[in-house]
């Protein structure tokens, strides 16, 4: 797999879990900036690096990759278990639970808010979601080296096994009759969103604590998951911050 653009690219080079086979610079400008940069003192071997041009790098990246010079392959991250997660004794967590999303460019923008405002994992469903993609690292702008995704293949059960780690799980649909900031996110905090459309399943909803909906207009009140995710990641964050 290929991760690309300055931002993921000097995350992943920081990241002692990611084994990194290859570094693609454009010019030799970048190289001064990585042999600058704190992700040589991680151990980067600059043995690995070629320096090639901007056509090659278009050549070897996704159509219309927007690299800025620099582009690494690497091996996937290791999987992480959802038992990994579940056993810290910190009094405020947070966990973002996605029912078959499938946009990479919503899931890494998850991603993004999820490492600003410390989650401790993104989990998914095994079936109908992305792994690493190149894409999904872009749209990350480098937090898929900080916040692991987890891979579950029945949302159903793990969900109970959330519940029984002592985790509130917070389900976000339209028809909910509290508002997001109706509720108390103290403690331990699982925020479960659906695709866009079809909402969660009937399973993932009945699974969970108690739904909300955020506070809106009434005549306009659709978001995209990945706006609606981080609002409620800032309101969760608010919340177990608040002195």
């Amino acid at each position: 797999m290929f991760i690309y653009g300055l931002h993921p690219s000097f995350a992943a080079l920081q990241n002692p879990e990611r084994v990194i086979e290859k570094i693609y610079l454009a010019d030799k400008k970048m190289l001064d900036r990585l042999s600058l940069s704190a992700a040589l003192a991680k151990g980067a071997n600059l043995k690995n690096v070629e320096i090639t041009n901007k056509d090659k790098l278009d050549a070897i990246l996704p159509k219309g990759a927007v690299h800025q010079g620099i582009a690494l392959k690497v091996q996937p991250l290791q999987q992480m278990d959802l038992s990994d997660f579940l056993h810290s004794d910190k009094p405020n967590q947070i966990l973002v639970i996605l029912d078959q999303v499938s946009d990479p460019h919503n899931i890494g923008a998850i991603l993004r808010t999820a490492a600003v405002f410390g989650a401790k994992a993104l989990i998914l469903t095994d079936r109908h979601a992305p792994k690493e993609t190149p894409i999904l690292a872009k749209s990350a702008s480098g937090a898929l080296e900080h916040v692991p995704l987890c891979f579950v293949k029945n949302l159903a059960h793990a969900l109970k096994a959330i519940k029984e780690a002592g985790f509130w799980c917070v389900a976000f649909a339209e028809e909910a009759t509290q508002t997001l900031r109706q509720v108390n996110l103290k403690g331990k905090i699982a925020l479960v969103l659906g695709a866009e459309g079809d909402g969660l399943r009937r399973l993932t909803a009945e699974n969970c604590d108690f739904y909300v909906k955020l506070q809106s207009t009434t005549t306009f009140s659709t978001l995209n998951v990945s706006n609606a995710a981080a609002i409620a990641l800032y309101e969760t964050f608010q919340q177990q911050n608040a002195s």
